[in-house]
């Protein structure tokens, strides 16, 4: 990092991979909405042997939640604490056709000033980030900044998109065609076009035509799906559950296709199992550690921070028994609070940034409705060279995303913040590509 923040204090140097980063965004249609993805000149940087040990603790938490869902779809009594809605469980319950019901999915998480990594999130519905992060790859291995940080250092970028097509592949195994057509399906108006643009052409390049598509342009016809006129096979799914429900007409022709089996939809509608924030809780309550291995208790205990449902009552906490109420309320900069089925930061809390009045008030709101309440994790800051007027060297928040598919952790998703709270949908954040330090050049 020093080195590369170094070679930046040449302002020639600075301004040539400025001015690199700046069009080859703009060529590659890098952007969020209107805002360019990334503002940093430095990619995150990650020494090998650190990214492998995140890794190998990503797939044992990936193996937890998969013995997690197992009892979910056992067990009602346990499938209650999601506060699934009754369609919602309905689809979770009936089979997607392939075994694992997030081929894809991520871990968001933070590594502490103790080296360790906690994650806070489990995205197992519509893990986005892949095609961004491969294109700015190709932008940065452009930068000349980069080439003269490579002749000091042996780094490499691990690619995505072409995981995702290997999983969504596998999942679509045993069908007919051998190539699917694939439909990439979210509604009409996102800022993230621009990333499924860039699956629909590495889709194509791979012999697989492909069409993106808002729901209300499905249509099912004597059980074959058709998007925008064209039959498919295959779903690429980026529409969250909870938003196509919301819209019952809209949804049927999806929801249908798919119970039926006229198509495969990756990931699957039993993704939501897993995606609602409560499972996280399920993994940290000790009330059901008798779910997970000797090796898996001790990844949760490290990695995953306490979290809990939102709801009155005794819980265990630092392995003593505590009222939630009395705990979260009288300690709330240790905490934060989250709506159970939210993204891009809707509604999360952070303790830490409202007073006492205010927090009391979300949590008694919580009370009401479904949320949980996670302990605060250590958010390391990292200077990074940021594109403003000129180049700043600004002290960001970062996180660390491992992509899982099919279980194998394979790169990540990297974002910055000057704010505590860390989405680029949430509107104040950028995205940096990971690089992985192998050594010396």
């Amino acid at each position: 990092m020093r080195d590369h923040h170094a070679l930046l204090e040449d302002p020639d140097l600075a301004v040539a991979s400025a001015a690199a980063l700046a069009e080859g965004q703009r060529a590659r249609r890098l952007v969020f909405g209107e805002r360019p993805l990334c503002a940093s000149l430095r990619p995150n940087l990650v020494p090998k042997g650190a990214y492998e040990r995140i890794r190998r603790v990503a797939e044992t938490l990936y193996g937890a939640l998969g013995r997690l869902e197992r009892a979910l779809l056992e067990e009602e009594v346990l499938r209650r604490e999601l506060d699934l809605d009754p369609e919602e469980e309905r689809l979770a319950l009936a089979d997607p056709g392939f075994k694992a019901s997030s081929p894809a999915a991520r871990l968001d998480g933070f590594v502490g000033a103790d080296g360790v990594i906690r994650f806070v999130e489990y995205n197992a519905e519509s893990p986005a980030g892949m095609a961004y992060n491969d294109e700015l790859v190709a932008v940065f291995d452009g930068l000349p900044v980069t080439a003269a940080f490579r002749r000091r250092w042996r780094i490499r970028a691990v690619p995505l998109r072409r995981h995702q097509l290997a999983v969504m592949l596998r999942a679509y195994a045993g069908r007919t065609p051998e190539r699917p057509a694939i439909a990439i399906v979210d509604w009409h108006g996102l800022p993230t076009l621009t990333e499924f643009e860039m699956f629909q052409r590495s889709f194509e390049e791979s012999g697989m035509r492909t069409v993106i598509c808002a729901p209300q342009e499905l249509e099912l016809r004597r059980d074959r799906l058709y998007a925008r006129g064209e039959r498919v096979h295959l779903v690429y799914r980026r529409v969250l559950t909870s938003e196509l429900l919301a819209r019952p007409d809209i949804a049927a022709p999806l929801v249908n296709a798919y119970l039926k089996g006229a198509v495969a939809v990756v990931n699957s509608f039993r993704a939501k199992l897993l995606h609602k924030k409560m499972s996280l809780a399920l993994l940290s309550d000790d009330r059901y550690e008798r779910l997970y291995t000797a090796a898996q208790r001790a990844a949760i205990a490290t990695h995953i921070p306490w979290t809990r449902k939102v709801r009155e009552g005794h819980t265990t906490y630092r392995g003593k028994l505590a009222d939630l109420a009395d705990l979260v309320l009288r300690h709330r900069e240790s905490f934060v609070l989250k709506p159970n089925d939210e993204y891009g930061g809707k509604g999360v809390v952070l303790g830490w940034t409202v007073d006492a009045r205010e927090w009391e008030q979300t949590f008694l709101a919580a009370l009401t409705s479904s949320y949980v309440v996670q302990e605060r994790v250590d958010v390391q800051r990292q200077a990074f060279p940021v594109l403003l007027e000129s180049v700043h060297f600004l002290d960001l928040a970062v996180d660390h995303d491992p992509y899982l598919f099919w279980g194998r952790a394979r790169g990540n998703l990297c974002r910055l913040s000057s704010s505590a709270l860390l989405n680029v949908t949430a509107g104040d954040g950028s995205v940096v590509p990971t690089y992985l330090v192998e050594g010396r050049a």
